[in-house]
């Protein structure tokens, strides 16, 4: 079981990393919100009938079911992409990406407030520290244009990711017994149909869509891959692991984000990028040192056992 939380640990990171440069991509045919909207209609509609086929609830039912739906919904689809889609538009995609690895902090706050059981170890907390000052060295910020489009930008996607950590956290405080399919199928409907009614709220229009070949790859990519399965192993491990070590993915997604993003829309990282990653490589590593030194374990005694 812990190999496969690893596994599928490394794949949400690279899914939710690359999500980053295909929204970036995205932007220049969509409106931001509607962009959102439109990959979650697809996504919703996609899960239910997934939901609907792999277990014998594809709808909520009681009152805790559905608090946790609209916790996910709101919060973990609609707030956060919403805001994400936006601020993305002034920022590239590792930028974001670095933002969003702030998910763990704010995830530990909003946790230590609502789930008295989650908890850091005194190294553990070091490491988020460690992790928090490489996003500072990856951001660089200049303190003469702190008010600028670019913090503005980077001011929603934080938002997001506030957004993001307390939907988690609420989510996980339900404790309901509602399949993860089903859960997020319906989250991914709520957060759809509340990003329409934004979109419509901020003046936006269909009208004004780009129906390109690159347009739809952006959102096919972000609807099924990103958001059909990456939501999928995400609450699968939130499940398993707590709001506090899952969100621990947003430290590996930058790295995928800052690749994709070289190879797609020439972003090219700078060595403050190279030292931010060693920093947030460093944090991780703090963080998940038991869980790394066991696996480390069990592959020598596998190879000794083979030699």
């Amino acid at each position: 079981m812990r190999v496969r939380n690893v596994l599928l640990f490394v794949v949400l990171a690279v899914v939710w990393g690359s999500a980053f440069t295909a929204i970036k991509a995205g932007l220049e045919f969509f409106p931001p919100v509607l962009f959102a909207a439109f990959r979650f209609d697809v996504a919703g509609v996609a899960m239910l009938g997934y939901a609907a086929y792999v277990t014998d609830r594809w709808r909520p039912r009681s009152r805790e079911e559905w608090a946790a739906v609209a916790a996910g919904g709101s919060l973990m689809i609609a707030a956060y992409h919403a805001f994400l889609f936006v601020g993305e538009q002034g920022t590239t995609s590792a930028a974001a990406a670095i933002v969003v690895s702030l998910s763990p902090i704010l995830t530990t706050g909003f946790a230590r407030v609502l789930l008295p059981d989650e908890r850091l170890t005194t190294t553990g907390l070091v490491g988020l520290l460690v992790g928090f000052v490489g996003v500072g060295v990856l951001s660089n910020p200049d303190p003469a244009n702190l008010f600028d489009a670019r913090t503005v930008s980077l001011s929603l996607v934080f938002v997001a990711v506030a957004c993001f950590a307390l939907g988690s956290v609420l989510t996980r405080r339900a404790d309901d017994d509602l399949p993860v399919e089903t859960m997020e199928a319906w989250s991914m409907v709520l957060g759809a149909g509340l990003m329409h009614v934004a979109s419509v709220g901020v003046g936006e229009s269909v009208g004004a869509v780009e129906w390109t070949g690159d347009a739809l790859l952006a959102l096919a990519y972000l609807a099924v891959v990103a958001s059909s399965l990456g939501f999928l192993i995400y609450f699968t491990l939130l499940e398993r692991l707590g709001p506090i070590e899952i969100n621990l993915v947003s430290y590996a997604a930058p790295v995928a984000a800052a690749a994709t993003g070289l190879v797609v829309l020439d972003e090219r990282p700078t060595p403050y990028t190279v030292a931010g990653f060693l920093l947030i490589l460093v944090g991780f590593s703090l963080i998940k040192r038991r869980e790394l030194q066991s696996e480390l374990s069990s592959l020598r005694d596998r190879v000794e056992g083979t030699g």
